[in-house]
């Protein structure tokens, strides 16, 4: 049989059993269908990103390859689940009596949390820059959120009533980024202008609202087993569609007309790199302040012989 015989066929090639076991609640071709849909438009918004920050002086496009590159990475994640590959069957805790929840082993997507460990990270690197908050509280930030989804990960993969307590570890650092977002982001994005803080308080409102969704679908899919395989890859499917191609959406159009210089982002474009256009020996070719660099740069003229 062709593989192009039916309109989506992928399960009769990737079939639910991994590593000896069977997942008996898994994705039909609905499931399936639904990732491939937002896997098509992860992609396309990737390109559309990508695309507008040639619009943009070099210089002012670090705003738009961050968000080209969270979409890039999910369409890629999505393409995996639409596929039925990167999940492993895990025994569930609760057993139902529902036909689209009833079995022993239900199909965990552990690519889905690789997207995460990569997409939030840049998600939330999007909004704290444009708060203009130090690299030290960013870094920080970042490693919470890198602690919420690697708690959640293993809480999907424990197959004991110990997953909730991965689960409130998680819950617990999803309250400290929130507070961040909510109180100091903000705080800090509205004393860099009107603009910014506009800007800021539209993404950072979504962003807050869709993630303490996000524990709510956990606990409904992989924790509890109350809801399909199918219907978990509608509701993540929406979470994500939003809170990465709306997000880049609002985010985008938000910083049309703010100076990345603003928020502390002064990016020297390829001319104004000495490495490029400065003199190799501190010799200080190029322009009028060339003798001074030759002293006083990374190479030192004067000392560097």
């Amino acid at each position: 049989m062709s593989l192009f015989d039916k309109r989506n066929n992928v399960l009769q090639y990737n079939g639910n059993t991994v590593n000896g076991a069977t997942a008996d609640i898994a994705i039909t071709t609905h499931g399936s269908d639904v990732y491939f849909a937002i896997c098509a438009c992860m992609a396309v918004s990737a390109v559309a990103f990508g695309g507008l920050a040639l619009t943009k002086p070099r210089t002012h496009r670090i705003f738009h390859y961050i968000t080209a590159a969270i979409v890039m990475v999910a369409a890629i994640a999505y393409f995996t689940m639409g596929s039925n590959l990167g999940f492993t069957p895990i025994q569930v805790e609760f057993h139902r009596t529902k036909p689209v929840v009833r079995g022993n082993y239900r199909e965990v997507f552990y690519v889905r949390y690789i997207d995460w460990m990569i997409t939030t990270p840049l998600l939330l690197l999007d909004l704290l820059l444009t708060a203009g908050l130090p690299w030290p509280t960013i870094l920080w930030v970042v490693l919470i959120d890198w602690v919420m989804i690697v708690t959640g990960l293993v809480g999907a993969l424990v197959v004991s009533v110990y997953k909730w307590g991965y689960f409130a570890f998680g819950c617990a650092a999803l309250l400290y980024i929130l507070y961040v977002l909510v109180f100091e982001a903000r705080k800090h994005a509205n004393i860099l202008g009107s603009d910014v803080g506009k800007s800021y308080l539209f993404c950072g409102a979504l962003t807050s609202f869709l993630w303490i969704l996000y524990p709510i679908c956990w606990g409904l899919c992989e924790g509890g087993n109350v809801i399909s395989p199918d219907s978990e890859a509608v509701f993540y499917g929406v979470l994500d569609f939003l809170a990465k191609i709306g997000f880049g959406c609002l985010l985008l159009w938000g910083h049309k007309g703010i100076d990345p210089g603003r928020l502390g982002l002064r990016i020297r474009d390829y001319e104004e790199d000495p490495a490029v256009n400065g003199s190799m020996g501190g010799s200080g070719h190029g322009n009028g302040n060339g003798n001074k660099e030759g002293r006083n740069g990374h190479s030192d003229g004067a000392n560097g012989a």
